[in-house]
């Protein structure tokens, strides 16, 4: 009898992989937060800025089973997209100085899982084709984004279609330039996680979720036409809203909700909205109304769809502000724009604009 029970056992743990399944580093939270990465693999040295070639960043990511480290800094000027390859782990925070920027092109997870990205920036550029994401993740699976900065995506700055089981956490999404000028498309993802991020300096989409997702102690500010959009779609989709901080700025309206429709399936608690553009924190607690008025109006649902293996650990709406704003995107050493982006938010809706080109 005993041995059958610890058959039971094993059997139970083997057919529930998160059962045995660790965090990808301490800190991780969220569905994406078991992505194995490159753990077990080889350590590949980044050695230069190049665009490719021997000891290059995308030499680094073409193979799969590597923990990616850099031993340069500066800004890699992109020629092309990159495809990161399935069980690899990005570790930015190794590089010296100023850390790592990719610059000019998309970088794509697609097709891929078990990725590990840390302390990245990723910039997009006026002169990619028009339509162009910065990051982008569709058929995806297992994968957690980890204190990146993400800026001047010309369509959306982040795209995930159809992927499973990801994290984005501490990370900023802003300053999405022409001719879109949006946050994220999530299209179908499932299991989507993202908390502690700042949306920024987006004309709207911060983001469009068209998804199973939660968002979570998240500061969307200075918004233009709108700021959260709902999926409005024939399929259901299905939104934990919580304890997220809604923050105008100098560019937004008063549409902090837009475009729900009753195949939204909201849960929400503890969310604020602050409109007043004073210089001071204090918005008022959303409500019902405010999305059964938002579009045509969500489903409002009593109790939270999502259930990740790794909970996302809950702050205070206000609480989560003050920490997004010492922690945020690639973090170790902010660079110019991302210290300016923080500044625009310290003012709380006094200082922040909608850009049309990262060319200043």
């Amino acid at each position: 009898m005993k041995n059958l029970s610890v058959f039971i056992l094993l059997l139970f743990i083997f057919i529930n992989p998160s059962f045995s399944q660790t965090p990808s580093f301490k800190g991780a939270e969220g569905y994406g937060a078991t992505a194995v990465g490159g753990r077990g693999g080889k350590i590949f040295h980044v050695t230069n800025l190049n665009d490719e070639g021997t000891g290059s960043f995308r030499e680094a990511v073409s193979v799969p089973n590597r923990i990616v480290v850099f031993d340069v800094n500066g800004i890699i000027h992109l020629k092309s997209g990159v495809n990161v390859s399935s069980n690899i782990t990005i570790n930015g925070q190794t590089a010296p100085g100023n850390g790592i920027t990719l610059s000019g092109q998309s970088v794509r997870f697609s097709k891929a899982h078990d990725i590990v990205v840390r302390y990245l920036r990723l910039h997009g550029d006026i002169n990619m084709s028009k339509g162009s994401c910065v990051l982008i993740a569709d058929s995806a699976d297992n994968i957690i984004f980890d204190h990146l900065s993400i800026a001047f995506g010309r369509w959306d700055n982040v795209h995930i279609k159809s992927s499973q089981n990801i994290t984005l956490q501490y990370c900023i999404i802003g300053e999405a330039i022409d001719p879109q000028r949006f946050g994220a498309l999530l299209e179908n993802p499932r299991d989507l996680s993202i908390h502690h991020c700042l949306w920024i300096d987006n004309q709207s989409r911060n983001p469009k979720a068209k998804a199973k997702i939660q968002l979570i102690d998240n500061i969307i500010y200075n918004w233009g036409n709108s700021g959260l959009v709902g999926g409005h779609s024939s399929a259901n989709h299905y939104q934990d809203l919580i304890n997220n901080y809604f923050i105008a700025g100098p560019s937004s309206s008063n549409q902090f909700l837009a475009m729900f429709t009753k195949t939204d399936n909201v849960y929400h608690k503890g969310n604020y909205f602050d409109g007043n553009k004073d210089g001071k924190l204090n918005g008022r607690l959303i409500n019902d109304d405010d999305f059964l008025h938002a579009g045509k109006g969500a489903n409002i649902i009593k109790k939270p769809s999502n259930a990740p293996a790794i909970n996302v650990s809950i702050e205070p709406a206000e609480k989560a502000y003050w920490d997004v704003l010492k922690n945020v995107g690639c973090s170790k050493v902010r660079d110019i724009i991302d210290q300016e982006l923080i500044n625009q938010l310290s003012s709380l809706g006094t200082i922040g604009a909608i850009i049309h080109s990262n060319i200043r």
